[in-house]
């Protein structure tokens, strides 16, 4: 099977934004599609992304006539083919979003082409051996904050990650603390809609009391063995000064025994992710995502500098699929936890799902359950559990 035409249009993202779709004709007649996610919250590392008109121009025009007759089987290929193409290191020549964008359609043309679901191509493509009895833990974002929602809180996301035997059993779960915590909010007068990312955007008094409730609603569901927190806190976009934020992320362990906390410091401060690690006595995860951008130079400075033990993979952050898996794969060298996430402006296209279950990676951050979005990894998950 063959890339017989590649073409694009404009859809929009789940904050009404323009984004883009590749629409893949193979020489078999068959037609895949993949859409393409924008952050809100971005690294300055991130690859360029173009506007949706520019970035199908260049697919047309350019990305095209250079793919046409290759076959959809050699994805390593073709996602060299894109990046020499663009020219660049940061995706500035075609856009990230471009190339992005095909490399995800060429993934689910070979995918079909095989005959295989999606996910075991990707291991397959990978080369990558995972346990038969590996679930992706969730990290389910239930109250927002930051850029992602309209309140006080400067702390991004609060997630709650449940520990449970397959996709089923942690989605339940997930279902239960939301609900109980939306009657929650709506008996105190504090719930005022939801985030980017569809957690609840509570109005409340200071960065601790999210974790006050969660803990409190955790207990009295009797989950309190069965769940753990985190905290995604995108410190380049909070005007905290950097000892304040340290005081709070010893007391936040201390009082909460956090699970896991994401881009602590802003995205150029390796040293103060380190010191921090070193203070929790590395018994909660410190992640990178700013500050590594699903990028394999800044990820090898962070482990040079001992400054993270966790690491977030965005595609849209690099740019193809071969790129991401790489990073995946440096990541298990390094020994660290890696999480595939999605984006603040999604599509309803599930390939991170894919993606989280296929690499065998650790966990899997997908928003909260609501917003259609959102709702589509989580029925994705679903769907692959049926698979196996």
């Amino acid at each position: 099977m063959k890339i017989n035409s590649l073409r694009a249009r404009k859809i929009l993202d789940s904050r009404g934004s323009w984004t883009l779709e590749v629409i893949l004709r193979t020489s078999k007649g068959e037609v895949l599609r993949a859409s393409v996610p924008e952050g809100t919250s971005r690294g300055s590392n991130e690859a360029v992304s173009f506007s949706a008109e520019k970035a199908i121009q260049n697919i047309e025009k350019i990305i095209n006539p250079k793919l046409r007759g290759i076959s959809v089987l050699n994805q390593e290929k073709i996602d060299q083919i894109l990046i020499d193409l663009d020219g660049t290191k940061n995706k500035s020549g075609l856009g990230a979003n471009a190339i992005l964008g095909v490399s995800l359609a060429c993934a689910r043309a070979g995918a079909v082409s095989s005959n295989i679901h999606l996910w075991r191509y990707l291991r397959k493509s990978g080369r990558i051996k995972v346990s038969k009895n590996h679930w992706p833990r969730l990290f389910a974002n239930v109250i927002n904050g930051g850029l992602h929602a309209h309140n006080k809180l400067d702390f991004q996301e609060y997630m709650i990650i449940p520990h449970a035997a397959n996709f089923s059993k942690s989605i339940e779960v997930i279902l239960k603390l939301y609900g109980h915590l939306e009657d929650y909010l709506q008996r105190t007068h504090k719930l005022s809609g939801v985030g980017y990312e569809g957690g609840f955007c509570p109005d409340l008094k200071n960065n601790l009391e999210p974790l006050k409730i969660l803990t409190k609603i955790i207990s009295d569901l009797k989950l309190s063995k069965r769940v753990n927190l985190g905290i995604d806190v995108a410190a380049s976009n909070v005007k905290i000064k950097q000892k304040k934020l340290l005081s709070l992320y010893n007391e936040i362990s201390r009082k909460f025994g956090l699970l896991y906390l994401e881009d602590p410091f802003e995205e150029n401060d390796f040293q103060s992710f380190r010191d921090l690690r070193d203070k929790t006595n590395r018994i909660m995860l410190v992640a990178g995502d700013d500050l590594t951008t699903t990028n394999v130079i800044r990820m090898e400075r962070a482990k040079e500098e001992g400054s993270i033990s966790s690491v977030i993979i965005k595609p849209n952050q690099i740019g193809t699929v071969s790129e991401s898996i790489k990073a995946i794969k440096l990541a298990n060298k390094f020994g660290w936890a890696t999480v595939v996430s999605h984006r603040s402006g999604e599509t309803n296209d599930s390939f991170v799902a894919d993606l989280a279950y296929g690499l065998g990676v650790y966990g899997f951050k997908l928003g909260a359950p609501a917003r259609g979005e959102r709702i589509s990894k989580y029925n994705r998950l679903l769907e692959i559990e049926k698979e196996i």
